[in-house]
């Protein structure tokens, strides 16, 4: 997805041309969602010139009652028109970096963290970080009285299937017009193995303007869902015993000579960097692991038996390790990440990965030799025998392995790093204490 250069003068004529009469500012909480504040088109100026604030006291991971005036910096990179109308005039939308009421970025937005660790990688002598991923959502039928979203799947479609399997077709189909109305390049979309998924791929982008087009992205995809009586969702596992979803992590580090993860002249093409980067990723796996599947439900989904990652191994053969190195090179050269799902708050998961994979370039990491079987049918014998150790099990247990990592600790920053421990230690406490149905439907008559 290109972005253009926006200039003020730009936005204004835009604004003018399009009969544009709202603008949606957005931001990042720290969990990943998308917040908004909607002003009329008479506030284009005061945007325009960084005189917006808003009260940031209510926002999750944000600031205190007493600390809660903020700014809001429209990234003009980021314009767009959204392709859904309103009756009252178009609406634009411009994702916003916070700012403190002192003019400071405040270091508790997502997006300004992940601009610090960006910073840091081109100190290193490196120009970008690309990303392209590979998200993939549920489609379940709204109720038709309530219009509440239900638990019924809207087909019991396979891979790559096609209508009238596939009954989600339509609505994919307007979501892959919709975003390429809004500046995306879709490769591809297509129904994925569970009854009811999706994936829609589109290209790659650098890493602070790939985290902005997941976001986007995710609204895209909600918005049409429901246009066509669905409900989009990007939980990790919503039913039992069918794959979950993922999203994929592709890619690649740049310097002005191009793709640093390419070098001719090795036996893999695989160059000196990008054997430390994937030490590095390989190293901190389990440490990140709670910020690139940050909810209870994530651990449902990382499981054997579904096509997820399981075991932290890497391989440019097969699909099974959490880390594949796809057969491409040249400027194409990149390692695909598969264990991180949708849930996953963009700005903070690429900046984890891009600070642990330049730990390992820092520090000349290397990685262990590849698995190239298929790990799933090896022993626990045969796993231990090749140092493959498994993933977190639960959220609680990547929290674990979280704490004890300075390094991936370091690529939150402190505020965000704080405040995302304790939502996260409250939200496993609430489930631990949570009884459920299958706890019901196992001991409830037997003891």
């Amino acid at each position: 997805m290109a972005k253009p250069t926006y200039t003020k003068d730009d936005v204004r004529r835009i604004v003018k041309d399009e009969n544009v009469q709202f603008l949606r500012l957005m931001f990042t909480d720290l969990y990943g969602t998308i917040k908004n504040v909607e002003v009329p088109v008479s506030q284009l100026d005061k945007l325009l010139d960084n005189k917006i604030m808003f009260d940031g006291s209510s926002i999750d991971g944000f600031v205190r009652i007493e600390e809660s005036d903020m700014w809001l910096y429209p990234d003009l990179s980021t314009w767009t028109i959204f392709p859904w109308g309103s009756e009252y005039g178009k609406i634009a939308g411009v994702i916003c970096e916070v700012y403190n009421s002192d003019r400071t970025p405040f270091m508790g937005d997502p997006r300004n963290n992940l601009i610090r660790v960006l910073r840091e990688m081109k100190d290193l002598g490196y120009t970008d970080f690309n990303i392209g991923t590979e998200p993939e959502f549920f489609l379940f039928k709204l109720d038709p009285t309530t219009n509440d979203p239900t638990t019924k799947l809207n087909d019991q479609g396979s891979y790559f299937d096609l209508a009238p399997v596939d009954l989600g077709e339509n609505c994919r189909r307007e979501i892959v017009l919709e975003l390429e109305r809004l500046g995306f390049d879709v490769e591809a979309s297509h129904h994925e193995v569970a009854p009811g998924q999706h994936e829609v791929d589109f290209k790659y982008a650098d890493a602070l303007h790939a985290a902005d087009n997941i976001q986007l992205f995710k609204l895209v995809v909600k918005t049409v869902a429901r246009k066509h009586g669905l409900h989009a969702t990007f939980m990790p596992k919503p039913l039992t015993s069918i794959n979950g979803s993922g999203m994929h992590v592709n890619m690649s580090l740049f310097n002005d000579s191009g793709n640093v993860f390419y070098d001719a002249s090795a036996e893999s093409g695989l160059s000196e960097d990008a054997m430390y980067f994937l030490g590095g990723l390989l190293k901190h796996a389990r440490n990140f692991t709670a910020i690139t599947n940050p909810i209870v439900n994530s651990y449902k989904r990382l499981v054997p038996g579904y096509e997820a990652p399981v075991y932290v191994a890497w391989s440019g053969h097969n699909r099974s390790p959490l880390i594949r190195v796809p057969a491409a090179r040249g400027g194409s050269t990149r390692l695909e990440l598969r264990s991180v799902d949708s849930t996953a708050n963009p700005y903070l998961a690429v900046a984890t990965i891009l600070e642990a994979g330049l730990d390992g370039v820092r520090n000349k990491i290397e990685p262990p030799k590849p698995i190239d079987r298929n790990i799933y049918v090896m022993t626990e014998e045969e796993r231990h025998a090749n140092n493959i150790v498994d993933l977190p099990s639960t959220l609680h247990n990547a929290l674990k392995a979280l704490k004890k990592d300075n390094v991936i600790l370091n690529s939150l920053g402190e505020h965000l790093a704080a405040s995302f421990l304790e939502g996260k230690r409250i939200e496993w406490e609430a489930y631990r204490q949570d009884v459920s149905q299958w706890e019901r439907k196992q001991y409830f008559e037997q003891y």
